[in-house]
């Protein structure tokens, strides 16, 4: 399997090459370079896999002679063994029509822990097999650095440094960064947006000779193996559901800001899985949803919500979805991420919008609406929401059509979100891993947003080990005083 790039501007890559080139280098986004077609037969014969086996068989796909299988298989059932369901997502049925596809049994309690225990283990296994240091940089709204520092938290080879936009993150998330004290570990709050901290990430990777300087890797889902580790779980959850309800129509709701998880589930179908509808939940930063509905893709003003991982304005995956959506039309993306980057938005013609509309339902869920339907979910059916899954289910509410089943995806557990959870007039268990966080000292930097400012940081964070040494002091000089919980 080969990888090219959404804009066209670089030759055909392998499989260990994209894992390692991130964002492509020009300024596009990698997709394979063809996308594997799953026959009805192969379909019925990996109904009744484990979720392991079912992630083996359809990673596979995708690494081709890049990785061993047997290597393969032994990197997934380590970073499936630290999840605590047997099942690594399992399936709840909430009511006869709507599932949740629960995605929070990982060390984090997020979603983001079923591809990065992946790739974390995945940028270990190169660093050993190629002797090489493996630098990694990210931006988080709040639980993709968490997840990203579990990964590769005191693996040999490998740094971290994650970006966040300073006090945009719920006090969990927060915690589970900034608790971290492993030497290959930094923190940089920005003072900005997640949109600010995504926008200091590309120019860095779009800088060439920085990048390759520090040979800088990606653990955002600018990173295909993101995408790739997370089309398991719509397989297995329609596999489960299919089960239960033969011959039924199964759709998706998926709570997104970054499009990476819905993008996940597109390309799933488009492999041949037999879904339905796919829906498309926001909160009230809804660029995505204006683009479906009204064919015009513009940021509008941040509104900071209950459901923070969502507060985005510019999704990175979108440009994947253009690239299909144009028939991998690679040198018309690039004119319209030009046209984007010129004029601050871009738009499809009437046409182009219903092919997008086919693709896509979309909702946006207010504040209000996201604290209701937790509080009534809870009251009807003794379930307690996450705010991202309240925006998922309330979508589905809205948007399903009569005689469909739809699977919710439930991407944290409520414990992460405790301000919210209070504010819908409930009391919640806390989990004593996350309850644990509220007595540790903290450690992390905090920097201005931009570029400049966060490449100093990495100069000498990435350098020399006497610098990175040097740094570790310079920020436990700055430690927080332990909080109470």
């Amino acid at each position: 399997m080969k990888y090219v790039s959404t804009r066209g501007g670089i030759a055909p890559v392998g499989f260990t090459e994209a894992v390692l080139m991130g964002l492509a280098d020009d300024g596009g986004l990698l997709v394979p370079e063809h996308l594997p077609q799953l026959s009805d037969e192969t379909l019925e014969a990996w109904r009744g896999l484990s979720y392991q086996n079912l992630t083996l068989e359809l990673f596979s796909l995708f690494t081709g002679d890049g990785l061993p299988r047997a290597d393969l298989k032994a990197l997934i059932d380590e970073s499936y063994a630290t999840f605590r369901h047997p099942e690594v997502t399992p399936v709840r049925r909430l009511t006869d029509d709507l599932y949740l596809l629960e995605l929070f049994h990982g060390p984090t309690f997020a979603f983001k822990d079923v591809a990065l225990q992946l790739l974390g283990n995945l940028y270990s296994y190169i660093s050993q097999q190629t002797g090489s240091v493996i630098h990694i940089l990210g931006a988080t709204s709040g639980d993709t650095g968490a997840a990203a520092i579990a990964g590769v938290s005191g693996k040999a080879g490998v740094k971290i440094c994650i970006l966040y936009p300073e006090g945009k993150v719920s006090r969990v998330q927060q915690l589970q960064m900034t608790t971290n004290h492993d030497q290959n570990v930094l923190n940089l709050a920005i003072d900005g947006t997640f949109d600010d901290a995504q926008r200091i990430i590309k120019e860095l990777f779009g800088d060439l000779a920085f990048k390759g300087r520090y040979h800088l890797r990606a653990i955002n889902s600018i990173n295909i193996v993101r995408i790739l580790a997370q089309i398991t779980y719509y397989f297995y959850a329609y596999f489960r559901v299919a089960e239960q309800n033969p011959g039924a129509k199964i759709a998706f709701s998926v709570p997104t800001g970054n499009f990476g998880d819905l993008f996940a589930g597109y390309l799933a179908r488009r492999m041949g899985l037999p879904v339905g509808r796919l829906m498309l939940a926001t909160n009230e930063n809804d660029i995505l949803v204006r683009f479906v509905q009204g064919g015009e893709y513009r940021p509008a003003a941040f509104r900071g919500t209950y459901s923070p991982s969502m507060d985005i304005q510019v999704a990175s995956n979108f440009e994947r979805y253009l690239y299909y959506l144009y028939g991998e039309d690679a040198i018309r993306v690039r004119g319209l991420m030009d046209k984007f980057r010129a004029n601050g938005f871009l738009s499809v013609p009437s046409a182009d919008q219903e092919r997008v509309q086919a693709d896509f339902a979309a909702q946006s869920v207010p504040n209000q609406v996201c604290l209701d339907t937790i509080g009534q979910t809870y009251s009807e059916a003794r379930y307690l929401l996450d705010p991202h899954t309240a925006c998922g289910v309330a979508a589905a509410q809205t948007l399903a059509a009569p005689g469909e089943i739809t699977i919710a995806l439930a991407t944290a557990h409520p414990a992460k979100f405790g301000e919210a959870i209070a504010l819908a007039g409930l009391e919640q268990t806390v989990p004593a891993q996350i309850e644990a966080l509220f007595g540790l000292p903290q450690r992390e930097q905090r920097a201005p947003a931009t570029g400049e400012a966060i490449a100093e940081r990495l100069t000498v964070f990435f350098g020399a080990a006497s610098d990175a040494a040097q740094l570790h002091e310079e920020v436990l000089e700055g430690e927080r005083d332990p909080v109470s919980g």
